[in-house]
């Protein structure tokens, strides 16, 4: 292991190394740094002898990172991202900013969320685009990560244990945080003249049913069949979708039951041809948290978005008899 001298070790060079992490092409480095290739190979160079590793090779018309250097470069992009922040904090100016935001959820969440946020961008930040993904898994860190989005927002449980529990084991600097927006709840849902929309509904109802799933991942088991294994029963399910409008639509047209959260019924178009009744069984209440990569987190524009975004819950939660926004 190499020591580095940090009385005489270039600080520019880590800007060359994340520019060329981001794009894995010493020519776009270049273009984004305003300098010469040459230029960036000389300070990777430089980078090679001063931490005593390769760090990226050549690969096709790019290069590829080495073990080491991938290892390296949240932490260096972190630090650079924090040190601009510091040196040149700014204001965001909502009224003439230009961002694009990139957004993860499901198209319940989006159901519930987007309008408000829509409403505030148009009155307040018109300049800004926002692009809403689906969500397509319940641990979003990858994508978060990766970059491929700036936030997501959703119903984490697993996430979120892990996230409090490296918390209280004393880890530092966690590389994510999250924001509560609003809680909810599950609810049973099937078509109005349903056989079972009649009285109140049993656990040996709910588990004799034909049973369709929303699952992002496409596997038929849940976390509503987690809690029925834990009881010792199961259900039946025949059909696996991933999108809840699409869930809403099906169980209109059938005697299929499924589990929807109970606020977002009413945002379905179909409200009066559906029968909710509560879950047989204790489910825990769906937190809906907002997660994001904590290098994000000191922009001024990533948090006029949080705020936004809480707004929006917020909006979308007043008067409700649910305890739907965190304190």
């Amino acid at each position: 292991m190499i020591d580095v001298n940090f009385r005489t070790f270039d600080l520019n060079l880590l800007r060359v190394f994340d520019e060329v992490m981001a794009e894995r092409n010493l020519t776009r480095a270049a273009r984004n740094l305003a300098i010469t290739q040459p230029a960036v190979s000389n300070a990777l160079r430089r980078l090679r002898d001063s931490l005593g590793d390769e760090l990226v090779r050549r690969s096709g018309t790019g290069v590829e990172p080495t073990a080491r250097a991938l290892a390296l470069w949240p932490t260096v992009r972190d630090v650079l991202r924090q040190l601009q922040h510091t040196l040149a904090p700014g204001e965001f100016d909502a009224g003439i900013a230009d961002d694009t935001f990139v957004l993860a959820m499901a198209d319940a969440t989006a159901a519930e969320l987007v309008p408000g946020l829509v409403r505030i961008v148009e009155e307040e930040a018109p300049a800004i685009s926002l692009r809403v993904l689906p969500l397509t898994t319940r641990d979003p860190r990858r994508l978060l990560e990766s970059e491929e989005v700036d936030m997501a927002v959703g119903y984490f449980p697993a996430v979120a244990a892990n996230l409090a529990a490296r918390g209280q084991a004393g880890a530092a600097m966690l590389p994510f945080e999250t924001q509560r927006l609003y809680i909810g709840e599950y609810v049973c849902v099937m078509r109005r003249g349903h056989p079972l929309a009649g009285s109140p509904l049993t656990l040996d109802d709910f588990c004799a049913a034909r049973h369709l799933l929303v699952s992002f991942s496409g596997r038929p088991y849940g976390f509503i069949d987690q809690t029925l294994g834990a009881l010792g029963r199961e259900r039946r399910i025949v059909v696996t979708v991933n999108q809840f409008f699409t869930a809403g639509r099906v169980v209109a047209n059938s005697d299929l039951l499924t589990v929807l959260p109970r606020h977002f019924v009413k945002v379905t178009g179909i409200e009066k041809q559906l029968v909710l009744r509560d879950l047989p069984f204790q489910q825990p209440l769906v937190h809906v948290d907002a997660i994001w990569h904590r290098r994000a987190q000191h922009g001024h524009a990533h948090e006029w978005l949080r705020q936004a975004l809480l707004r929006s819950a917020t909006a979308a939660f007043a008067g409700t008899e649910m305890p739907g926004l965190a304190g």
